[in-house]
C-alpha cells in the first residue's frame, strides 16, 4: 500500500523580506530530497503583517511562488505553503500547492480572521479543496478554518488527510493543539498542522507546536518547542483504512451541504 513522507518546516520569518525568507529556507532545506510533500507556514516568505495586502502580487509577478517552483523542481516534492496573492483586484491569503513538474494549484483561505481585521483586507475563498499525492487524498486549510469543524468534516471518507498552515499565537496554544488532534480523531484522517515560531512586528508570540498526527490523533511529529525546525514523517493508507474498517464511526455521521456565506464588514 501506499505510503508519503512528509516535510515540516516551522520557520521564524525575517520580517517581510521575501528574499531573505528564502534564503533561509534554502539554506535549511539543501539536503531535503527524499520527501514527497514540503509544508511551510502560513504566510511563510514574509509574516502575517497588516500591511501585506498593499504588498500583495499577482501569481505570475510572485517571488515566493518563483521560489517554490524552483524548490519543487529541485526537491522532487511538491511545496505548499501560503502567500498573500492579488487577484482580480482583491488580495487573498492563498494556500499554494507547487509541484515539480512546474504547475500550481491553490486554496483560498475561507474563515477569515475577524478578531485581526483579516475579513476587511482580504477576500474569501470559494471551495472546498481536496488534492491528491501519491495516493493520498489531502483537504487544504489554512489557520482559523480549524476552528470550524463542519467546514473540515470528512464526509465519507473523502480525504486521508487534512492539513493546516498557520500563524497561531502561542496565547491560544491550547486551541491549536487540541483541535488538531480533535480533527484527526473525529475525521479518522491523519493531520499535518505546520506553524510559525518567533515574534512578529507587532510584538505577537508564535509557539510553533507544529504537529503530524494519525488518524487516531496520535503524534508522529510533536515538537513542542519554540525553535524553528525541520523533521520528515511516514504516513501510510493501508492502516488508516484498516482503521476505518476496524471502527466505521464515518458511517454513523450526519450527513448535511454546505451553503455559501458573506463576510460582514465592520
Amino acid at each position: 500500500m501506499s505510503e508519503m513522507r512528509i516535510t515540516l518546516v516551522q520557520s521564524d520569518p525575517r520580517g517581510d523580506s521575501i528574499k531573505a525568507n528564502c534564503t533561509m529556507l534554502d539554506e535549511w532545506l539543501r539536503d531535503v530530497h527524499t520527501t514527497d510533500l514540503i509544508v511551510l507556514p502560513e504566510m511563510f516568505a514574509t509574516g502575517f503583517a497588516a500591511h501585506m495586502p498593499d504588498l500583495a502580487t499577482s501569481m505570475e509577478e510572485n517571488d515566493a511562488i518563483q521560489w517554490m517552483r524552483n524548490l519543487a523542481e529541485r526537491s522532487g516534492a511538491v511545496v505548499t505553503g501560503s502567500v498573500a496573492i492579488l487577484d482580480h483586484g482583491e488580495c487573498f491569503n492563498r494556500l499554494i500547492w507547487a509541484c515539480p513538474d512546474g504547475t500550481l494549484d491553490w486554496y483560498d483561505k475561507w474563515h477569515l480572521f475577524r478578531m485581526a481585521g483579516e475579513h476587511q483586507r482580504y477576500g474569501m475563498g470559494q471551495e472546498r479543496r481536496v488534492i491528491e499525492i501519491a495516493g493520498f487524498r489531502i483537504f487544504l486549510s489554512i489557520c482559523y478554518d480549524l476552528r470550524f469543524p463542519v467546514w473540515q468534516r470528512n464526509i465519507d471518507n473523502e480525504y486521508d488527510a487534512l492539513l493546516c498552515v498557520a500563524n497561531w499565537p502561542s496565547a491560544r496554544r491550547n486551541a491549536w493543539r487540541t483541535l488538531l488532534q480533535a480533527r484527526a480523531i473525529e475525521n479518522q484522517a491523519y493531520v499535518i498542522g505546520v506553524n510559525r515560531t518567533g515574534e512578529d512586528a507587532s510584538g505577537q508570540h508564535y509557539s510553533g507546536d507544529s504537529m503530524l498526527l494519525d488518524y487516531t490523533g496520535e503524534a508522529l511529529i510533536d515538537e513542542p518547542q519554540s525553535v524553528p525546525f525541520v523533521r520528515t514523517g511516514t504516513i501510510g493508507l493501508e492502516g488508516l483504512q484498516s482503521y476505518r474498517e476496524r471502527f466505521p464511526a464515518w458511517r454513523d455521521a450526519d450527513h448535511f451541504s454546505l451553503q455559501p456565506r458573506a463576510i460582514q464588514s465592520e
